[in-house]
């Protein structure tokens, strides 16, 4: 069932990404099983504790509450979430949600190209020698910036 590969806390908070504190937490609110425990009662972790551990950083960066990610983890590695409908849609909406997020950080870091190339300090320099070159760029407005993120 487990490596016969042991690890302690430190060891463990140390490869999954978790602090001790969190792994802790997360045994005391039975996200984690509870760690076995050697005769001083030092928990001790195996390869598959900590990878349990990596899911649970992995899910956690989705934006799944605790509570969300929680049947996630009684699933075994190598479990087919069409077998179980109800995860496999609450994954599916979640990534529209995060997809729609995604898409709104374009937009917000597209305005932030508009307004960087319409600062002076950032514009190259003329390429006319004449004193009639003109700025013939669009005025930043709210329509124009909407207008520009959409296309």
């Amino acid at each position: 069932m487990y490596s016969s590969e042991e690890f302690s806390i430190k060891e463990a908070a140390s490869q999954s990404g978790l602090s001790e504190d969190t792994i802790r937490y997360y045994e005391k609110i039975k996200l984690l099983p509870y760690a076995q425990r050697k005769s001083n009662r030092h928990r001790i972790y195996h390869t598959m504790d900590i990878e349990k551990m990596k899911l649970v950083v992995c899910l956690k960066k989705t934006g799944l509450s605790l509570k969300e990610m929680k049947p996630y983890l009684n699933l075994s590695f190598d479990s087919d979430l069409t077998d179980y409908p109800d995860l496999y849609e609450m994954l599916q909406q979640h990534q529209q949600t995060i997809d729609k997020h995604i898409q709104s950080l374009q937009q917000i870091s597209h305005f932030i190209d508009i307004v960087l190339e319409r600062t002076p300090s950032l514009r190259p320099p003329a390429t006319s020698c004449t004193d009639d070159a003109q700025d013939h760029r669009v005025p930043l407005n709210r329509h124009n910036l909407l207008k520009s993120s959409v296309s």
